[in-house]
């Protein structure tokens, strides 16, 4: 035992003292002490084996490897990956041939989004009493427009709330609305990017606005796009989102010209039928319990105004990245580890929610779901969902790694990344609490390309995705149970996990039985 260890520190101080130049100075490195200090021997119960996983993984995650030229082929080649796009179809040959080169079984998994989506040629032209250029793009699945565009006045609702609505009266029916969002900065700010609109969009159709411009929540032009369904569909009103500058000028124009502003709003997206698309799915195969498996995941799809780096193509690579490490390392683990790169993600995760249905008579053997998907911020612990029964063993894994401070888990959980519908079914679930760094002004916006990845901070992030899957697949015992609905709803209430769903429109779903566990 003692000179395991003792060889263990050696080959990882090694790593750390060959690379911990590469980081920005203002960051404190990880890798700048000996993950193996103290307490090692407590990783596994009777073992060391996550002592042995970390010294063997860390080498080969930190050294030369396929990571940044695969982001790059990602990236760079493939572009923003739209599901049901073309380029959709080539990121899931990157991903089968980048697990194939590492020696990884690899497969794809079929599902049928609802409707495919693109964005045409989309225009506001001011017609009256003033004209200027605008700059905006389409929501993600708006429908389209009519042929020739909607012709209207423009009416400024503020933030859409009801009194906004009550006070712009009759004269929303018919109306193109511009409707205000606060500059977003913080995670809390992008929220309520999300839960702002539902409510918004139900008084819009319900008083018979024709359309919604939305104001950007980024500064200096900068354009993006979300979609604001949940579950694949076409929305039910045509939506974009306005450059900021822009949106504040029109608003002052209303202001200037009250009830005379008139426009016309041209988006020619197109919309498709019902198509296949393909989660892809690598395996490193258990020696005791295969039939037992961790999922380490992210989302390979993205928008297409950028090339999705930050979001998620960094992690997309890191899953393959951690998957080919692992193998490299020659341990095989206890139990079987899928590293699954979903589709769909941005329809309101819909490729992991078919993937949790498709699998849903196997899931009270997957032991945990680990997803990354928040660009290459700092990792400071995971996310956990209100499972405070797991978090003891996840402080027990990641025990050699206690020098990188990433033990700040928290029982909070939000909705919005492909865990969701495994924690739905009661699946144990972790997700990457990560700094904020550069993604949140990069967000889903024409930005997000491969140079705001900092690939020292993305190794740091695979090393830590490829401990915690090992050390969830080989400890001995399972690192949770999965929950009844009777526990999974007293967990919704606890967290206020049940709040966030009504906002956001998955409360019905959950009550309904379309997604999460019944029984």
């Amino acid at each position: 035992m003692r000179f395991a260890l003792l060889a263990a520190s050696f080959l990882v101080c090694f790593a750390a003292s060959a690379f911990s130049g590469q980081l920005p100075a203002a960051k404190t490195d990880p890798l700048a002490k000996s993950p193996l200090g103290q307490g090692t021997a407590a990783c596994s119960a009777t073992e060391a084996s996550c002592a042995e996983a970390v010294a063997k993984i860390l080498p080969q995650v930190m050294g030369p490897s396929p990571l940044e030229e695969n982001l790059r082929r990602l990236t760079d080649e493939v572009g923003g990956r739209v599901t049901g796009s073309p380029e959709m179809a080539k990121a899931v040959d990157w991903a089968v041939a980048a697990f194939r080169a590492e020696g990884v079984d690899v497969h794809t998994e079929k599902y049928t989004l609802p409707v495919t989506w693109s964005e045409g040629d989309t225009r506001l032209e001011l017609l009256s009493p003033v004209k200027f250029p605008v700059r905006l793009v389409a929501e993600g699945w708006a429908p389209a427009t009519p042929a020739g565009g909607i012709e209207a006045n423009l009416i400024n609702i503020g933030y859409g709330d009801e009194r906004d609505f009550v006070h712009a009266g009759g004269a929303v029916k018919g109306a193109i609305l511009l409707a205000w969002t606060d500059l977003g900065s913080t995670w809390a700010d992008l929220f309520n990017e999300y839960t702002q609109p539902p409510a918004v969009i139900n008084r819009a159709v319900k008083s018979g606005a024709a359309a919604i411009l939305w104001m950007g929540a980024r500064e200096r032009l900068l354009l993006y796009r979300h979609t604001n369904t949940g579950d694949g569909s076409l929305d039910r009103i045509p939506q974009a989102v306005v450059a900021r500058e822009d949106a504040m000028r029109l608003a002052r124009t209303i202001a200037a010209y009250p009830g005379k502003v008139r426009v016309r709003f041209s988006m020619p997206n197109k919309i498709g039928v019902p198509v296949e698309q393909e989660n892809v799915i690598g395996e490193i195969r258990g020696r005791e319990k295969p039939d037992e498996a961790v999922i380490l995941g992210a989302h390979l799809d993205s928008w297409d105004l950028g090339t999705g780096a930050l979001d998620n193509g960094c992690n997309a690579a890191l899953v393959v990245e951690a998957a080919r490490a692992i193998k490299a390392t020659g341990l095989v683990p206890r139990r079987t580890i899928r590293f699954v790169l979903f589709s769909g993600e941005e329809q309101g995760m819909y490729g992991s929610w078919q993937y949790a249905l498709a699998h849903r008579a196997e899931l009270d053997r997957i032991r945990a779901v680990v997803v990354f998907d928040s660009g290459v911020g700092r990792v400071t612990g995971y996310s956990l969902t209100g499972r405070g029964d797991i978090e003891g063993g996840v402080r027990e894994i990641l025990k050699p790694l206690d020098s990188w401070d990433v033990t700040h888990h928290t029982l909070e959980g939000d909705i919005g990344t492909d865990d969701w519908d495994f924690f739905l079914e009661g699946v144990p679930t972790l997700v990457a609490e990560q700094e904020e760094a550069n993604y949140l002004p990069n967000y889903h916006a024409a930005s997000d390309t491969f140079d705001k990845v900092d690939i020292r901070e993305l190794k740091i992030s695979t090393a830590l995705a490829a401990v915690t899957a090992w050390g969830i697949a080989d400890r001995a015992e399972p690192l949770g149970k999965r929950l009844s609905r009777i526990e999974l709803e007293r967990l919704l209430k606890e967290t206020h996990l049940d709040e966030k769903m009504e906002q956001l429109g998955y409360w019905e779903p959950w009550q309904n039985g379309t997604r999460g566990r019944k029984r």
